[in-house]
């Protein structure tokens, strides 16, 4: 008797069972987005921004580049720059007692212009990469348009000379049919120097760079470079790469917890060069400061080789709670994604430093981990004003400020690509390629309603 119980309240359940499996299957059958949603795959639920084609370009344009690298500079080898996956020689040896042992392997001496050559490889590894161009949102062009022009800036080089590369690509990529098909407003590429070496205005050769931006195909491209012009809506720029290449999660969590618990003997640091040539030199203002304020510690880039970093670089900012940012060759410095990796607080003395700049990468209120300093005041009424500004803040307000910092390092980092990318969290390369995807997808939309 107990036993025909049991196979009648078994038998129950089951029924009970396929009568819900079924109710469900009909509810999803009568709501497609909701069956849509059953049959995504994990990998597609992860590129729900879209995905990326890359073209196979010519070798001139990347690869014979990188083969030629002993002759992309006139003064010296670029080989070490674009070594490691663009990620320069490994700095383990020299940062002994800098940086926490175990994290060493994940500095590199990394060149400043070197992104062209990390998200190219970045991107070949890119979760949401497509082999078929119908199902890109985006056209990644892994053109090197800042290794093609290095040399040519210098020297008795034409404006042709360094147009060269650039109107070769355009007349390569405007017969692919991709292009065609939208006229090249669904591509992107990345450009490693700063915006200005690619927007000559004029045809002397006398004058600076390349007209590479200014050409007509460029104007429906969206642009991803190291210092952007805040005038053109289709240009964003990203983080300059930093020595510090985080292999996972936990080497960056060690790193967060160490700077977080440095102590900083310095109220605030000074790293760069004079500019002899330039008259009333705004650097050579901060370096006599700096040199002349116990409160200060300078790191003189004219007697220190500076270009790639070295360990006193780090050092001086790791024992900063402020780091001084002028301008540098633009309105924006690699200076300054090295004063965040440290946790110390950047020193704006330009608006055009911050304003319109970083703005995928960093919070959208600058007051927040930066300190504005107006350079006409510090000429006007002394550099004496800096020293009080920064002595003003509170000891509960800068580790506020270093905290955001700190909280932000992800998304200005590059991850060790070597180590299938940034793995376990969203790193500076992630940030900037989803949000290319969600801004084609979104201009895409527009067009279409415009349509």
């Amino acid at each position: 008797m107990i036993t025909s119980q049991c196979a009648w309240l078994v038998l129950g359940i089951i029924i009970q069972a396929l009568i819900i499996f079924f109710l469900i299957q009909d509810s999803a059958l009568s709501h497609p987005i909701l069956l849509s949603k059953r049959l995504l795959s994990f990998s597609e639920k992860k590129c729900e921004n879209g995905k990326v084609f890359i073209y196979d370009l010519p070798p001139t344009f990347n690869k014979q580049l990188l083969e030629n690298c002993h002759d992309l500079d006139p003064w010296k080898s670029l080989c070490p720059a674009v070594s490691n996956g663009g990620f320069g020689p490994k700095a383990a040896s020299y940062l002994t007692g800098v940086v926490p042992g175990n994290i060493a392997p994940a500095w590199y001496w990394t060149d400043m212009y070197a992104a062209e050559v990390i998200y190219h490889l970045r991107m070949m590894n890119y979760e949401c990469r497509t082999l078929k161009p119908l199902e890109a949102t985006a056209f990644y062009v892994p053109f090197y348009p800042g290794l093609a022009i290095g040399k040519y800036l210098f020297s008795n080089y034409t404006a042709k000379d360094r147009d060269r590369h650039g109107e070769m690509l355009l007349d390569w990529i405007k017969e692919q049919s991709s292009w065609k098909k939208r006229n090249g407003s669904d591509h992107f590429l990345v450009f490693g120097r700063l915006t200005w070496d690619f927007r000559r205005l004029t045809n002397q050769d006398s004058d600076w760079g390349s007209r590479f931006m200014y050409m007509p195909e460029m104007q429906n491209v969206l642009k991803i470079s190291a210092e952007r012009n805040t005038w053109d809506e289709l240009e964003f720029s990203v983080p300059y790469p930093t020595a510090f290449h985080p292999r996972s999660k936990s080497d960056l969590a060690e790193w967060q917890g160490y700077i977080r618990a440095r102590t900083r003997k310095c109220l605030f640091s000074f790293v760069g060069a004079t500019r002899k040539k330039i008259r009333n030199d705004f650097r050579g203002l901060l370096m006599e400061f700096c040199k002349s304020e116990s409160s200060c510690r300078v790191v003189d880039c004219s007697a220190t080789r500076c270009s790639e970093g070295e360990p006193a670089i780090l050092e001086t900012f790791l024992d900063s709670d402020f780091c001084l940012q002028p301008k540098g060759d633009g309105y924006t410095r690699r200076s300054f994604f090295d004063c965040l990796m440290a946790g110390s607080i950047p020193v704006f003395f330009w608006v055009k430093s911050f304003k319109g700049q970083y703005e995928w990468h960093l919070p959208s209120k600058p007051e927040s981990y930066s300190v504005f300093i107006d350079h006409r005041d510090v000429r006007l009424n002394g550099t004496v004003n800096i020293r009080n500004k920064l002595e003003g803040f509170s000891q509960i307000q800068i580790r506020k400020m270093r905290e955001t910092v700190i909280d932000l390092l992800p998304r200005i980092l590059y991850a060790e690509s070597s180590k299938n990318g940034s793995g376990d969290f969203k790193d500076a390369f992630d940030v900037t390629i989803e949000s290319v995807l969600k801004k084609l997808e979104l201009d895409s939309k527009k067009n279409q309603s415009i349509g």
